[in-house]
């Protein structure tokens, strides 16, 4: 029997959506069968067209445009939401980005511009994205989530800077966590295993990545989109309450397993 949770009347902003493989996307479906109103940004113009297909199917969905590394055009984005909306329930950053030079390769050979922009994109913007966001929950506060990867943590060969970028993005989780923790705000990042994304495919060694997953997780299996969309639905509603700085791993237990 499914578990169905009900968010009709909750309001919420997805950033990072690219199109319709993304595990972005997976979420924003999953949350819009459950009722819910959703807006979302899309980095330029070259990326809305994608953007508008995806959410054709959705009631009515606002999309604005933000490079959301601008602290001016994340305000932006808030000041329209305010104007439209009032208030909100949620927020979803699922933004990563690293120069395709720097993934692959020795990891020393990065240079600072791609340091920079991998960590600006994939890390700094949960800053802005949350805290610009802080004044638009209501009194009864919500929920933010973020995308994260086990490469955090450990060596995945390929992977590179991005596993910098993760840990960075798992330790602001944890203190934006404790610093909108009085206003009712919970902030959690899922920790998924592999999926076959259109930007997980340029990764180096993504298929020795998911062959390892495969073979050595306790489930014996990849995951899918829809349990990290489920994961998602779960953080993002009051029946996760009590969860706050969490790194939720969505991964078949794979993280366990030592060899």
């Amino acid at each position: 029997m499914a578990v169905s949770i009900d968010l009709k009347g909750k309001r919420g902003v997805i950033w990072g959506v690219a199109n319709q493989r993304s595990i972005a996307w997976a979420i924003s479906e999953r949350l819009a069968e459950s009722g819910a109103e959703l807006a979302f940004t899309y980095l330029n113009e070259r990326l809305k067209a994608p953007v508008e297909k995806a959410t054709a199917g959705l009631d009515n969905p606002i999309l604005l445009e933000c490079d959301a590394t601008d602290d001016a055009k994340v305000q932006s984005v808030y000041d329209h939401i305010k104007d439209k909306w009032g208030e909100i329930d949620f927020v979803v950053h699922c933004i990563a980005y690293a120069e395709r030079d720097d993934l692959g390769g020795d990891f020393s050979a990065t240079n600072l511009q791609g340091f920079r922009t991998a960590l600006e994109t994939s890390a700094y913007t949960l800053m802005p994205v949350v805290g610009r966001a802080a004044p638009l929950f209501g009194e009864s506060g919500g929920s933010v989530i973020t995308l994260t990867f086990d490469a955090s943590q450990r060596v995945y060969p390929g992977y590179n800077i991005m596993g910098t970028a993760k840990a960075a993005l798992e330790n602001e989780a944890r203190q934006l966590a404790v610093e909108f923790g009085p206003s009712n705000i919970r902030v959690n990042a899922i920790s998924a295993g592999p999926l076959p994304t259109l930007a997980a495919r340029s990764i180096p060694g993504f298929r020795d990545m998911t062959k390892a997953h495969r073979e050595r997780s306790p489930l014996g299996r990849n995951i899918n989109h829809k349990e990290v969309a489920d994961t998602a639905l779960f953080l993002l509603s009051d029946m996760s309450s009590g969860i706050t700085g969490s790194i939720i791993p969505v991964d078949a237990g794979y993280g366990i397993v030592a060899l």
